[in-house]
């Protein structure tokens, strides 16, 4: 899996296809991860050939003028788009029993995004409903998320740490929040956020 930053111009994207091409390597996946300011976010899959390795890859991206690494790392072949994940994720959310949808938000999320943590929080007691991994204090992600949640949403990953993501869920008075090592981008929060929306949407009585 590659993260790459490309100017935001016709041909850059193609241009990063044929050095991977030229090393032997296959795109086998694309998502256009953010845009904006004139660049782009990109997310390939890449399939290498074997004695064709990492350091191959960000040797060939780097030839490119106008693009820039931000992750390399090895995943599964099988690793399937995460449009897909993300629909299906809401559609066991639908299936699921309403007393373990909060619980089952969580942990599709921690799955979806790669993620090492997932809590969810009361937004008036800050007390933490679910915890998966080890993520930060419930009161510090609480008052966080309320200096945050006047914010517009598109004004709120400005405000956020990039490795953090988070979204209401409104109808229950919670709050996701997600972490991981890696920075959160504008796809993968709006999927985040819609998830929530499905959650809550679906008027699940609140947890006891």
């Amino acid at each position: 899996m590659v993260r790459v930053w490309l100017s935001d111009k016709p041909g850059v994207l193609g241009q990063v296809a044929t050095q991977i091409g030229a090393i032997g390597g296959d795109v086998v996946g694309i998502e256009i991860l953010e845009r904006g300011g004139g660049q782009a976010v990109d997310e390939l899959i890449v399939a290498l050939p074997d004695g064709v390795g990492a350091d191959d890859l960000v040797a060939a991206v780097g030839r490119i003028n106008g693009a820039g690494l931000e992750e390399v790392r090895a995943v599964s072949g099988g690793r399937p788009d995460s449009a897909l994940v993300a629909l299906e994720a809401g559609a066991r959310l639908v299936e699921m029993e309403p007393a373990k949808r909060i619980e089952a938000l969580a942990r599709e999320v921690l799955e979806l995004f790669e993620a090492a943590w997932t809590n969810v929080i009361d937004a008036t007691t800050g007390e933490c409903v679910v915890a998966l991994g080890s993520g930060p204090e419930a009161p510090w992600l609480a008052a966080f998320v309320a200096g945050s949640r006047h914010l517009a949403p598109e004004d709120r990953a400005a405000s956020a740490p990039a490795d953090l993501a988070w979204a209401s869920i409104d109808a229950h008075n919670l709050v996701i929040a997600v972490g991981r090592a890696s920075a959160f981008r504008a796809r993968e929060r709006r999927q985040l956020a819609t998830l929530a929306r499905i959650t809550s949407g679906l008027a699940i009585d609140p947890i006891a």
